[in-house]
């Protein structure tokens, strides 16, 4: 619970650290985990009060996972960056016929698909 509790106090004080360019829409997911213990029935924070908190802070994405199990681990991280890249002007990002024309980056390809 302690945790739980300490929730708006370390967003806050993230987005004053970060400055991010639009901290209304900076990507936050809330994590609830080890739901592989019990089937999440000795639960400290119930779902319900979890997700009352990320709708009170413009619906941040909520996922109930098991690192242990890797329950939502991979839905959990695909989902901010989503959300990261769909915050970001296109410009920024490298085609990837750029990254692939680099040759400082030819052997990461070549060890990465040469068996």
């Amino acid at each position: 619970m302690k945790s739980f509790d300490n929730l708006n106090n370390w967003r806050e004080e993230f987005l004053i650290q970060a400055s991010p360019s639009d901290p209304d829409n900076f990507p936050f997911v809330l994590l609830g985990n080890k739901v592989d213990i019990d089937g999440g029935n000795s639960r400290v924070v119930s779902e319900k009060k979890a997700k009352a908190w990320c709708a009170s802070k413009g619906n941040i994405p909520y996922f109930e996972t098991s690192a242990k199990e890797g329950t939502n681990v991979e839905d959990a991280f695909q989902c901010i960056v989503k959300d990261a890249l769909k915050n970001e002007p296109e410009e920024e990002f490298l085609p990837m016929s750029a990254l692939f024309a680099s040759p400082s980056l030819d052997h990461c390809f070549h060890d990465m698909y040469s068996s």
